[in-house]
């Protein structure tokens, strides 16, 4: 996607405030969806070459509205041959862009599906942006959206701010949506970057307007500072050939002290404030590894402490595993293979990249460099990641093959 214009930042953060607008004063989010596109259409070809508006976003509404009622019109004009009087132009309210949220997060919709919307409807990308993001053709992309819109219509769903009871509920989908875009953005799951840090900058902007919507959200602070911390890594995370850069070897001077310290003060407040929650706990966890200012005072027991606090609250195959790597780097390797024997009967890890990954190190660690190679070139062969792919590989290359090799090939 690039570096984004003046114009195109300002649409972006436009786009959701007036969708919202929009949708509040006509319904129908399908039409009012496809009116809104239009309008931001309509702006990305005048505003380069008329300048962008000094009220764009009363501009992009008026626009959105006209293209609106014209459709409006059509359909009565269909039905009843008779124009409708003119329409006021409707104001942005402040709650609308949780609204927005919630509605693209709606229970009926598949994880895909509110993935697609919420980048399309929210985020203010187009169809072809998120078909390169999340590296499917801009086709599937469409459908994935028109499905999603004619879900919506079919559930009954109205543009109108939930109870309190279900917007507690809704919010826990709403935050594994935005983590899902964040942490697809910080590790693709496949391709031959390692990153794409448009969905995760995205996630980023979305979890920060949320948080401002809803200032006294525990887990939404946790969720954004976790967000911050761990992409404050990302400038070490990588060679300039692409190539992995894992976190024991990162210069962590090429670390974003900045993010760090905000994300320390955002998850030191929520933690003080509001009861803990998933969210906090990794957050805590981020930010342990992030004062650490070599590989070698990372505080590996109280991250046990927290990873087992974690399994207690949220526990899940991804949580086990990294609280077995923490587990190994306070009692050392051989406990954290015992514990990897036991967990390795979850079927959700038996075939995943990281549990051979995690063997692969800790057998390494243990002084069986023949098997730890075949569990690298076994967790190379799992992963979709082509630069996972490259450093595991590359990993299992610098050990023997057979015991009686002296050194690595």
């Amino acid at each position: 996607m690039g570096v984004l214009t003046s114009y195109e930042d300002v649409l972006r953060t436009a786009a959701p405030q007036v969708l919202g607008a929009v949708v509040r004063r006509y319904g129908d989010f399908d039409t009012s969806e496809d009116a809104v596109q239009e309008a931001l259409l309509a702006a990305a070809a005048q505003w380069p070459v008329e300048g962008v508006p000094d009220n764009p976003r009363a501009w992009l509404i008026r626009v959105a509205s006209r293209r609106r009622i014209e459709l409006l019109r059509n359909e009565q004009a269909r039905r009843r041959r008779e124009a409708l009087p003119p329409d006021p132009v409707p104001a942005v309210r402040g709650d609308d862009e949780l609204t927005l949220l919630l509605l693209c997060c709606h229970p009926a919709l598949t994880l895909v599906s509110q993935v697609a919307l919420t980048l399309r409807a929210v985020g203010g990308l187009t169809t072809a942006e998120i078909a390169r993001a999340l590296l499917v053709p801009e086709s599937t992309v469409g459908q994935r959206i028109s499905r999603a819109k004619k879900k919506i219509r079919d559930a009954g769903a109205h543009f109108v701010m939930p109870s309190a009871d279900e917007v507690g509920d809704r919010l826990t989908g709403v935050r594994q949506v935005l983590y899902l875009i964040f942490n697809e953005g910080y590790s693709a799951s496949s391709g031959s970057s390692l990153h794409r840090v448009e969905l995760s900058g995205e996630a980023i902007r979305l979890t920060r307007q949320l948080r401002t919507l809803l200032p006294g959200d525990g887990e939404t602070a946790g969720l954004l500072a976790l967000m911050l911390l761990t992409d404050a890594r990302r400038p070490a995370r990588t060679r300039p050939d692409g190539a992995l850069v894992p976190l024991a070897e990162q210069d962590r001077t090429l670390w974003n002290r900045a993010a760090i310290d905000e994300g320390i003060d955002i998850i030191t407040a929520a933690l003080r404030d509001t009861p803990i929650g998933p969210f906090q706990l990794q957050a805590a966890i981020a930010a342990v590894h992030d004062e650490a200012f070599t590989a070698a005072e990372t505080d590996w027991p109280q991250i046990l402490e927290l990873y087992r606090l974690l399994d207690v609250l949220a526990p899940g195959p991804m949580v086990t595993l990294n609280r077995i790597v923490a587990l190994s780097e306070v009692d050392g390797p051989v406990a954290g293979l015992r514990a990897l024997s036991r967990a390795a009967a979850d079927p959700a890890l038996t075939n995943h990249y990281r549990l051979a990954a995690v063997r692969a190190h800790l057998l390494e660690r243990a002084g069986d460099p023949v098997a730890a190679r075949a569990e690298y070139l076994n967790a190379a062969r799992l992963t979709l990641s082509i630069p996972e792919r490259r450093y595991l590989e590359t990993r299992a290359s610098r050990l023997p093959r057979n015991p009686s090799a002296g050194g690595t090939e």
